[in-house]
């Protein structure tokens, strides 16, 4: 099968398109042939030897596509299911083994690229706005990259639920897309102080009562600033490298603010959770309250554009991966 391989830790650079043997499924794992395949941060951080995967390796973990085979132990899926998923190794590949628990069934009207698009970016929304912080009506948010396929679902669900938002993007370019999601304001990012005051100045001075972060080392400490006293911080990703060491007690005299580092896997560790919350998405998707932005479809040959674009800050929603694109 053709797979991509990044051969050591690195740039965009060391991912190269290459035969590798077959997977074979082993107890419990789905036999997936491959429609596509979502590009996150997660697998830049791979790539660049932030995780503890040891070269050489087929990145990626997120993608949907149909089985072509079962092995020991699988109950509820056989070949000819379509299925998705958001945390399969190696999952850049023309065949991937998926854990069975790990797979959530993709209905009829979901497209393979819709559900490829939409796991890791509409799973990960929907945990962060119903069990890490469930916004309530007439409350503020801070969402980051407010155009990026994260973004746009954050800021959707989060106005469904009556909450106003302020986005935050990187160019003039992307403001568009935030504002078409329901952001009420977006702010292109400069300094990190005018981004603290401009949040303030459109919360009358009071603040925010929670950020969305996934940018890390550059908003950190503007977000931290822009939030009211008992807010709360969500980082959920370092795009421009990890946030500055924190000493907790340094939240106290900031207004008792709340920190939390929260992660998919601890939010659908469960076959039966995940498959709730992927109803959720699916449901979303078709009654248009989320909407899948694809970004970008590139070729295994060209994984390393694919890296390079999504860290170039340049793209909006959500990149894929499709053999033989």
């Amino acid at each position: 099968m053709r797979a991509v391989v990044a051969e050591r830790h690195g740039g965009p650079d060391v991912l190269t398109e290459t035969e590798r043997p077959d997977p074979r499924p082993g107890p419990g794992d789905l036999l997936v042939r491959l429609t596509a395949a979502g590009v996150n941060y997660k697998d830049v951080y791979e790539r660049e030897g932030r995780t503890a995967l040891r070269a050489p390796f087929v990145p990626g973990s997120e993608g949907a596509g149909t089985v072509v085979a079962t092995g020991a132990d699988v109950t509820g899926f056989r070949p000819g299911d379509r299925v998705a998923w958001c945390a399969a190794p190696a999952s850049y590949a023309e065949l991937v083994a998926v854990p069975a628990r790990a797979a959530v069934r993709v209905p009829d009207d979901i497209s393979d690229s819709d559900a490829a698009a939409a796991m890791l970016q509409g799973l990960t929304a929907h945990y962060l706005t119903t069990s890490t912080y469930r916004a309530a009506e007439g409350e503020t948010a801070l969402v980051h990259s407010a155009a990026g396929g994260l973004g746009q679902h954050l800021v959707r669900l989060l106005v469904r639920r009556g909450a106003r938002v302020i986005g935050t993007v990187s160019t003039p370019g992307k403001t568009a897309a935030a504002e078409a999601a329901g952001a009420h304001h977006v702010i292109v990012r400069g300094a990190a102080d005018d981004l603290t005051r401009q949040v303030l100045d459109r919360t009358d001075g009071r603040g925010v009562d929670v950020v969305y972060d996934g940018i890390g080392k550059d908003t950190f400490e503007a977000g931290l600033a822009a939030l009211r006293p008992r807010g709360m911080f969500v980082l959920v990703g370092a795009a421009s490298g990890p946030v500055p060491p924190l000493d907790p007690q340094s939240l106290a005299p900031r207004g008792s603010l709340f920190l939390t580092r929260p992660t998919l896997v601890d939010h659908a560790t469960d076959p039966a959770e995940l498959a709730d919350r992927a109803a959720d998405v699916f449901g979303w998707l078709r009654e248009g309250v989320l909407k899948t932005t694809i970004g970008g479809r590139y070729g295994f040959d060209r994984a390393a554009r694919a890296h390079a674009d999504l860290q170039s800050g340049t793209t909006t929603g959500k990149l894929l991966l499709q053999p033989g694109h």
